[in-house]
């Protein structure tokens, strides 16, 4: 036999229990067939020395948002400004190229003072000012006059009962919806560029957490642009409930609902397939719409729920009896609940080994609630990042007793819950070195403790962005260890997370991004043209 490659030269860390470390591995059409001396005599069209390096698992992020990461990244950014006037300063400069005026990264924590539909309108008409939360927006005040009145009954007033212009949930979708839909070349090239940010920091499957609908869709036929996109990572696509229509399913079937032509989990490929069901049944804690018991600390709101809660429940139950994955946003514990409480009865209702049904995010969880998410076998999926980016605000909000309760992942372990990574890219830091690091320290980047009780070892918070990951995503007989018969895809690093301090663990090098058994990504030109 005759590989295709022979990694050389280097520690590999495999995340496989029956072969932990290895020095060689061998590839052959795009898969791994062996390591160390089952392959080290073999010949190979390319032998590579990564003179030094660590090799892991290509990273698994179970919960990305990449047509949006790269709309962001050639959006007008105000993610730098710290007073509304700078805001006002950066979108006098903008060119209109469109009807509309789109600005990321807007965080109202770290103005002067929030900005208001009246201040946009000293620059011009539609313009739209994204929260870095993806929930809640800003628009001027020709935009407000369009929508209908149901958008606007729960909007946010001023003291005079004025429209702030601040839109969340429901009402910023109103909004989107006169904006979309971009065009499939421009959203196929954007989910390129969200791609290649992945690719560079080790990410070998993005699952794009929501397509077709919901908050953060781009077109009614987003599918086609992740066809027509040139992908040079894996990518699976989370199909938005709203995408669920009435069928007239043959009796025995026991399907209500479904998705067109009975797509559902599983379609696809090794490089493009279709994972979860994603439903959304609250908000976020940046825009303080998460849906909590109590109120959020010294506010008087507890946030909402995202729709009515008997429709919600509704596409929870056929959405199971369809046959999906479920993929149920729910950031917090009244959301988490709401989530439990309806997964519960569709299994009941419709009984499925091995379901695999997930929770987006799991942002606040209270003590009970840890041994029921372990009795429905949900998988967590969780965004470390944003303790370490957004931890000193939201332990303020959260307050003392239910701070330590936000993002585990002790807890989870404890009571054999599979914990999966991911990073909501793009709204924080995408990188999964610096999520690993957060899970081992549980410091924000202030410096803050927050529930440190939670902390877990470094291989731990290793698995949970490879093998964890990649069983949420239902793929870990293909990712998530180095392993002989899975797919060739490897992060080659620095430094060898497991034995740095892990005060370093975040800012480790990739030297190169391996997939399916090609240097896509090689900054250290180990594989040069």
């Amino acid at each position: 036999m005759i590989l295709d490659l022979k990694l050389v030269g280097g520690r590999v860390v495999t995340m496989d229990p029956a072969w932990p470390v290895a020095s060689v591995i061998g590839v052959w059409a795009g898969r791994i067939v062996g390591l160390d001396d089952d392959v080290a005599h073999l010949p190979a069209r390319r032998v590579v020395d990564v003179d030094g390096a660590v090799v892991l698992p290509g990273f698994v992020d179970a919960h990305n948002h990449l047509a949006w990461a790269g709309r962001a990244a050639r959006t007008v950014d105000v993610s730098s400004c710290v007073s509304v006037e700078q805001v006002l300063d950066v979108l006098r400069g903008v060119h209109r190229s469109s009807g509309w005026v789109e600005v990321a990264g807007y965080d109202h924590r770290a103005l002067d003072r929030p900005l208001t539909s009246r201040d946009l309108d000293l620059i011009g008409p539609r313009i739209y000012v994204q929260d870095l939360s993806g929930h809640a927006c800003v628009v001027s005040g020709d935009v407000l006059a369009v929508l209908p009145g149901s958008a606007l009954r729960e909007a946010q007033r001023d003291a005079s009962g004025a429209l702030t212009g601040f839109l969340a949930e429901g009402a910023q979708t109103a909004v989107r919806a006169l904006r979309l839909p971009y065009s499939l070349d421009d959203i196929a090239a954007d989910i390129e560029a969200g791609a290649r940010q992945c690719l560079r920091e080790g990410i070998v499957l993005a699952a794009e957490a929501g397509v077709g609908g919901g908050l953060i869709a781009s077109s009614p036929l987003e599918i086609e642009a992740y066809q027509r996109a040139s992908l040079p990572i894996r990518v699976q696509l989370m199909v938005s409930a709203d995408r669920l229509e009435p069928v007239s399913a043959h009796v025995s079937d026991g399907i209500r609902r479904a998705v067109p032509l009975g797509l559902r989990t599983g379609l696809g490929d090794d490089w493009l397939s279709i994972g979860a069901l994603k439903l959304w049944t609250d908000g976020g804690m940046m825009a303080r719409t998460a849906a909590l018991t109590w109120p959020y600390e010294g506010m008087d709101t507890a946030g909402q729920l995202q729709d009515d809660p008997e429709l919600m429940h509704a596409a929870i139950v056929d959405g199971h009896a369809a046959g999906w994955q479920l993929a149920v946003h729910a950031i917090g514990d009244r959301a988490v609940d709401f989530a439990l409480d309806a997964l519960s009865e569709a299994q009941h209702a419709v009984p499925r080994e091995d379901a695999r049904h997930r929770i987006e995010h799991c942002g606040l969880v209270r003590p009970e609630q840890l041994d029921r998410i372990a009795e429905l076998n949900v998988i967590p999926v969780i965004q470390p990042t944003f303790l370490w980016a957004y931890g000193n605000d939201y332990a303020e909000i959260m307050g003392p007793e239910r701070a330590p309760w936000m993002y585990r992942g002790k807890g989870f372990l404890d009571r054999g819950i599979v914990v999966a990574g991911s990073s909501d890219r793009p709204v924080a830091d995408g990188n999964p070195l610096r999520a690993i690091q957060f899970m081992v320290e549980r410091r924000s980047k202030e410096g803050r403790p927050i529930g440190p009780d939670e902390a877990v070892t470094v291989e731990q918070a290793i698995a949970a962005y490879t093998i964890g990951a990649a069983y949420a995503c239902r793929r870990e007989h293909a990712l998530g260890t180095i392993t002989p018969g899975k797919l060739a895809d490897f992060a080659v690093l620095d430094a060898d997370p497991l034995t740095c301090d892990v005060s370093d663990i975040g800012d480790i090098g990739v030297r190169a991004t391996v997939v399916n058994g090609v240097f896509a990504h090689d900054p250290a030109r180990f594989a040069p043209d």
